[in-house]
């Protein structure tokens, strides 16, 4: 039992808020040593070394270092205020632009912090001066901003590739459906909330010169063309076999320092100031990584992984039963813990019982990508809702931003529920 007292004592301290990579690496060395003495951790440099040398974590840099050049060239800007005139003159029409940008910036930039804060201070602004809900902007705002989590190029399903040993271009294809069936299910609740409480969502005056609609237009297209080929060329040199994740994301690395130049925001200062956001987001994801092996090690060794998969594998209802209380146990914990610790720690313990349960992988870790997302989401500690809050006008206020995401919270499990229920419709099985 010495395993699962370790793991409750590590949560309990992540709830208290210590840093979660030395939490995991302290707490590891402490129940290490007393059940097994510090010779258990020889081997910790070997894996220090492999996790370094993993070609495919490389990809974790690389895709940050994009986003964060992407969202130094005012590209959410200009995505906004073009999408929003051309949709303005329908009901709901701004919060519709809102989810389709966050589409678009989650494919390029996949930062969720830099989508939801760009959002919150352009786009929130917009629709309480053409009288929205507060409600349903704040919501709208923030679960656009999530949906970086799910559609690729994500982070976390690179991890997820990495932590379940399943080729990354593989994950990034499985979730282009999800991705697409969760914007399509926002864009459909805002046009039926639009449609029953008008006053809450209401159409932007038309404007009927034809020469300004045409300019519209083509400003439209000069702001989304540019990101789009950058996604196409990206995504697509994976899903062709022409190059591995890695190979893609330095490639876009390089497509986000052209669009800086074609926006005339390149400067040296602009790469220094990117490349060193993406040195601390990087070290902050493989410190806890390497907190979380020497935690696995430790959760190994004192035998907590055979009682976790003893446990799950009797559950009654099998791999069904399984995955229901999988999702339910990393829907909860995303209540108060990060991404990022669910994957390295709660992952690898699920993963071996839903190999031997059968499971296919795929599934598995797109379901738990998409589990992942809603985590955002969740109060009390849910990121996006912190992100939109630090933005956000006097005016709006915490419980104005809990009411928003609560629909958007119960639509992201409704399309859980459906990848669980139906796999064969989104080609998981």
């Amino acid at each position: 039992m010495i395993g699962i007292v370790m793991f409750a004592v590590a949560l309990l301290m992540l709830l208290v808020g210590f840093p979660v990579a030395f939490t995991f690496g302290g707490v590891a060395l402490i129940f290490g040593v007393f059940a097994e003495g510090a010779e258990m951790f020889a081997f910790m440099p070997f894996r220090i070394q492999s996790i370094m040398e993993n070609t495919v974590l490389m990809a974790v840099p690389l895709f940050i270092f994009m986003g964060i050049v992407l969202q130094k060239t005012q590209l959410a800007e200009q995505l906004l205020e073009s999408m929003g005139k051309l949709f303005g003159g329908v009901r709901g029409g701004l919060a519709i632009s809102t989810v389709l940008v966050g589409a678009l910036l989650a494919a390029s930039t996949g930062v969720v912090g830099a989508s939801v804060v760009a959002m919150g201070l352009i786009s929130l602004p917009v629709m309480l001066k053409y009288k929205y809900d507060k409600s349903l902007a704040c919501g709208t705002i923030c679960a656009s901003g999530t949906l970086g989590q799910i559609i690729p190029p994500s982070i976390i399903l690179i991890i997820l590739g990495d932590v379940l040993g399943i080729p990354v271009g593989d994950l990034f294809k499985a979730a282009v459906g999800p991705g697409l069936i969760l914007i399509g299910v926002y864009v459909i609740y805002i046009l039926i909330y639009s449609y029953v409480k008008p006053e809450a969502a209401p159409a932007l005056p038309l404007d009927d010169d034809v020469e300004n609609k045409r300019e519209q237009y083509i400003k439209a297209l000069k702001a989304i063309v540019p990101p789009l080929a950058l996604i196409l060329i990206v995504l697509g040199s994976i899903f062709a076999g022409i190059a591995t994740p890695t190979e893609s994301s330095a490639l876009g690395g390089v497509g986000a320092i052209v669009l800086a130049a074609m926006y005339r925001q390149f400067s040296w200062k602009m790469v220094f100031e990117s490349s060193k956001e993406t040195i601390k987001v990087t070290a902050m994801v493989f410190a806890i990584l390497l907190g979380a092996t020497a935690f696995s090690m430790a959760f190994t060794y004192t035998g907590g992984d055979y009682i976790v998969e003893e446990v799950l594998t009797d559950l009654p209802g099998g791999a069904q039963g399984f995955l229901i209380l999988s999702m339910l146990a990393i829907l909860i914990l995303g209540f108060f813990i990060d991404f990022v610790e669910i994957s390295f720690i709660i992952v690898p313990i699920l993963a071996p019982v839903a190999d031997a349960l059968g499971i296919a992988p795929v599934w598995f870790a797109i379901l738990i990508a998409m589990n992942l997302q809603t985590s955002f989401l969740t109060p009390p500690f849910g990121f996006s809702l912190f992100y939109l809050k630090g933005v956000a006008p006097p005016q709006v206020k915490t419980m104005d931003i809990y009411r928003g995401v609560m629909p958007f919270i119960i639509m992201q499990v409704a399309v859980v529920i459906s990848i669980l229920l139906f796999p064969a419709f989104y080609g998981l099985t």
